[in-house]
């Protein structure tokens, strides 16, 4: 069994270009292909028209709904743990990232020449100012977090079921998907593909997003802050001993009579907004790792449904989870 997982978020106006393409897609794979689809929490008319429309659809299909909004990263591992099949694949609901994307993940997995497959973008047909953006934060990303990550970033990946289940064991809160993915490591292949241009709704992977996103994954994965700290606390305390010798030596041979305004205030305010930025820094740690004390679920199901394809007017299903 083959299982397609997609996070739906304000992904109204798409939905009848989504089903007709995951209808082509079954097409190709045959019988042995489900579709999981995750509503994020939502705020358009996603999970209405999708309970309404996948009943129809030749293929089989699980609808999950989320409580609120939790984010991708908990919708995806929403899809994975539903999902029943022995490799699974990721795939935004905006068809920006071609659907033949997913076969191709899937026929290297079936091929055992890998245990996850990622996804990056080696073109994009996108607005100058998204691709200036997208492009800064995988170039951070990939200097500040991960090397390993390629110039394009990871957007969409496949995996086997063993890879699956030890994503899913990971209870981290506040993580990234992708340093994760990486972090775990198995045999991964990494697939070029041409980003489409967005032709229904907006994204909402603003700039705030991504900054949340890029701290996240840096918190989690890299101890870079608190070694830039310590840096920047031991030439404050070289710089601060030479400029207090200078004083001595100045006041010793008579050079200033009264010691200099200026220079004490600036020097007070300089260490201390150092004082709290370190103080910051250490707290968002702290922060990260009380959150993963608290063992809280990613997310919530509010309700879930397993559609028949055996008959077409078949109502859905909702399971125990719902």
């Amino acid at each position: 069994m083959k299982s397609l997982i997609i996070p739906v978020y304000k992904n109204e106006s798409g939905l009848t270009a989504l089903l007709e393409a995951l209808e082509d897609l079954a097409g190709r794979l045959g019988d042995d292909f489900e579709v999981v689809l995750v509503v994020d929490g939502s705020p358009d008319r996603c999970a209405e028209l999708l309970q309404e429309a996948l009943p129809q659809a030749s293929f089989r299909s699980k609808l999950i709904l989320h409580s609120r909004n939790y984010g991708s990263f908990a919708a995806i591992r929403t899809g994975l743990a539903a999902a029943s099949g022995n490799n699974f694949a990721v795939m935004a609901a905006d068809l920006q990232e071609p659907p033949e994307l997913a076969e191709v993940f899937f026929e290297t997995l079936e091929s055992d020449a890998a245990d996850v497959v990622v996804g990056t973008r080696k073109t994009r047909d996108d607005p100058w100012a998204s691709r200036l953006a997208s492009g800064l934060f995988w170039w951070s990303y990939k200097r500040l977090v991960n090397s390993e990550i390629p110039a394009g970033g990871v957007d969409v990946f496949g995996c086997n079921r063993e890879f699956r289940n030890q994503l899913l064991d990971l209870r981290e809160s506040r993580s990234s998907l992708v340093g994760l993915i990486y972090w775990l490591g198995f045999r991964r292949e990494t697939i070029a593909y041409s980003r489409r241009a967005r032709e229904h709704g907006q994204s909402a992977w603003t700039f705030r997003g991504k900054l949340d996103y890029l701290l996240d994954s840096l918190f989690a994965f890299s101890d870079l802050p608190v070694k830039l700290l310590l840096g920047i606390g031991l030439v404050g305390m070289v710089v601060a001993v030479a400029f207090g010798a200078i004083i001595l030596l100045a006041r010793t041979f008579g050079s200033f009579d009264v010691p200099g305004y200026a220079a004490t205030v600036t020097t007070v305010l300089f260490f201390g907004g150092l004082n709290t930025a370190g103080i910051g820094i250490v707290g968002a740690y702290v922060w990260r790792a009380y959150a993963n004390t608290q063992q809280r679920p990613a997310a919530i199901v509010m309700r879930a449904f397993d559609f028949s394809r055996a008959e077409p007017d078949a109502s859905p299903r909702p399971n125990s989870e719902g």
